[in-house]
């Protein structure tokens, strides 16, 4: 019992400032303090310029060549690819509305591995487990991002005159901004450069922005009468990423053979909560931002509960 309190304590002690965050751009928008126009304003900052700048500094400062792990990254990569289209596949089966059907793909399967998963990494394991999580990062950004603008744009398109286009998805991918920064921070990664010193600490500048913006943005867009109208919408992405994704690719993981630090990432990496950047995406392609906003707080919320329990089943499994 002391291991699972301590366990809830620390998974709450990393969640907890997000949603306070959260409720301060709720708050903040009652008070008429931000308006829509700020949270429209600051959602596109963070889509063009500080998430993108964030993901490159990251990237960019990972030495690749020392932790990549082939058969690691090819199970992260495999998993994430099916659980995506499955998730679309199954929802579109049952959800009509082309917004609501883009938001809830991504909601369900894009984690907050970036900001959630990291600071996880390094508290469970130090600088070994941090160096792991972010070559996993710098494949999963990538991958997250492509995937979101893929259901995004499709979803957009559909019941559309013009239809689909794979040169508009093509497009659209290359000039996401967040698709340039991974593309543009691999050959620092790969070949160890650095930014000068004043690049480095304006990047970094900019980079901290992102995350109080993109939550302020989120609260403020909050709406509680809309929460209870997407309730099963919102129930459903949030089931489907705290609890069966987790449930399914671990026993999947360990039945491969991963285990230890490798299997703790795993679990990390598909429990995780929804990340803020989907909102920002949802928001600047036309996908329901309200519904990615709820499912956001859900499984934010939930994670505190599913990430510390998995965490001491896995400690109870000697596994950690």
């Amino acid at each position: 019992m002391e291991l699972y309190l301590q366990s809830l304590q620390f998974t709450a002690g990393i969640v907890t400032p997000i949603f306070v965050i959260v409720l301060l751009g709720f708050l903040l928008r009652r008070q008429r303090l931000i308006d829509e126009a700020f949270i429209n304003t600051s959602s596109r900052l963070v889509f063009m310029v500080a998430l993108p700048t964030l993901v490159f500094m990251s990237i960019a400062s990972t030495d690749f060549q020392a932790v990549f792990n082939p058969a690691l990254l090819g199970f992260v990569f495999l998993g994430t690819l099916l659980s995506f289209l499955v998730i679309w596949w199954l929802a579109a089966r049952r959800i009509t509305d082309p917004a609501d059907l883009g938001a809830f793909v991504q909601g369900a399967f894009r984690s907050n591995f970036g900001i959630i998963g990291m600071a996880l990494s390094y508290n469970l394991f130090g600088d070994s487990g941090l160096s792991q999580a972010a070559m996993i990062l710098a494949l999963v950004i990538p991958m997250y991002n492509v995937l979101s603008v893929v259901v995004l744009t499709v979803t957009a398109n559909q019941g559309t005159a013009s239809g689909v286009s794979l040169l508009g998805i093509l497009r659209a991918i290359a000039l996401n901004p967040l698709i340039i920064a991974v593309v543009l921070a691999l050959p620092f990664s790969y070949y160890g450069l650095h930014l000068p010193a004043a690049l480095d600490t304006t990047g970094k500048y900019f980079a901290n922005l992102t995350l109080p913006l993109a939550l302020l943005a989120i609260g403020g867009a909050l709406d509680l009468k809309s929460l209870r109208n997407s309730s099963m919408t919102a129930f459903w992405a949030t089931f489907t990423k705290l609890l069966i994704l987790p449930l399914l690719m671990v026993p999947v993981a360990a039945a491969l053979g991963f285990s230890g630090t490798e299997l703790t990432l795993l679990f990390v990496l598909f429990s995780s909560p929804t990340a803020a950047a989907a909102f920002v995406m949802a928001r600047a392609m036309g996908a329901n931002a309200q519904l990615t906003a709820n499912i956001i707080l859900t499984t934010t919320l939930g994670s505190i509960l599913t990430l510390s329990a998995g965490i001491f089943v896995l400690r109870l499994l000697a596994v950690i």
